[in-house]
C-alpha cells in the first residue's frame, strides 16, 4: 500500500482532484486526513489551515494546537507536530489565501516555510516559524513579522510581548508583540475587531475576513532523509 507523505504524493499519485485524503507523515500508523488543494496553482497543496464558515472554535490550548483539531472536510487546523514532521521530509512553500465578504480574493505566497528545523525536540523550541522569499498575490507581506517565533496558545505564552497575545488576541498562533496576522482569532462574519481572523496588509487589523487558508507544497519533490 502507498503511504503517501503529504498532497504533492497524492497528486503524483494521478489523484487530481481537490478533496479530503490520508497522509502518512511518519509511517504506517500516523495516518492523518488533510484536505488537498489539486486546483491552485498546479496543486499539490497540503492545507494545514483553514477558516471558511466559523463552524469550529479556534480558541483552543496547547495540546489542541500540537495535535490538531477541526475536520478536513470543513474548518480545521492540521497540527503543529504534524507540520513539523513534514517540513522535516521535504523543503516547502507556504501561499496563504483569503477572501473579503465583498469577494475580492488575493494570497501571499513564501519560498520557504518550515518548523522548528534541526531541532532536537520541536516542541521544546516552541514549534518556532521559519518563513522568507515573500512574493506578492495582492495580499501584502503579514507574516514575516512572526518570522523566528515560537507559537503561543491561551496556556503557553511563548510571544515576545510582557503580556499574552493569545489570550488578548483569542487565537493560536506565532505571535511576536503580537500580530500582523491572526488567521486563528475569532471568526466575526464581517465585524470590525481586532480579535478577529485578519491579515493586516490586506484589510489592516480591524477586518474580520470570510475565509483564509495556509497550504504548504514542496518546492523540491526529492525527500530529505
Amino acid at each position: 500500500m502507498v503511504q503517501p507523505l503529504d498532497c504533492a504524493d497524492i497528486y503524483n499519485e494521478g489523484n487530481g482532484r481537490s478533496g479530503v485524503y490520508m497522509i502518512f507523515p511518519e509511517g504506517p500508523n500516523s495516518g492523518r486526513y488533510v484536505y488537498c488543494d489539486m486546483d491552485t496553482e498546479g496543486g499539490k497543496w497540503t492545507v494545514f489551515q483553514r477558516r471558511m464558515d466559523g463552524t469550529v472554535n479556534f480558541y483552543r490550548g496547547w495540546e489542541q494546537y500540537k495535535n490538531g483539531f477541526g475536520h478536513a472536510a470543513g474548518e480545521y487546523w492540521l497540527g503543529l507536530e504534524t507540520i513539523h514532521l513534514l517540513t522535516l521530509k521535504k523543503n516547502y512553500e507556504l501561499r496563504v489565501d483569503m477572501e473579503d465578504f465583498n469577494g475580492a480574493r488575493v494570497f501571499a505566497n513564501y519560498t520557504s516555510f518550515s518548523i522548528s528545523p534541526g531541532a532536537i525536540n520541536a516542541e521544546v523550541d516552541g514549534y518556532k516559524l521559519h518563513v522568507s522569499g515573500f512574493r506578492t498575490g495582492g495580499a501584502g507581506d503579514s507574516l514575516s513579522h512572526h518570522n523566528g517565533h515560537k507559537f503561543s496558545t491561551f496556556d503557553k505564552d511563548q510571544d515576545a510581548w510582557s503580556g499574552n497575545c493569545a489570550a488578548t488576541r483569542m487565537g493560536g498562533f506565532w505571535y511576536g508583540s503580537c500580530q500582523n496576522a491572526n488567521p486563528n482569532g475569532i471568526y466575526m462574519w464581517g465585524a470590525v475587531s481586532d480579535l478577529s481572523v485578519h491579515w493586516y496588509h490586506f484589510k489592516n487589523n480591524y477586518y474580520s475576513l470570510q475565509s483564509i487558508s495556509m497550504k504548504m507544497r514542496p518546492v523540491s519533490l526529492k525527500t530529505v532523509e
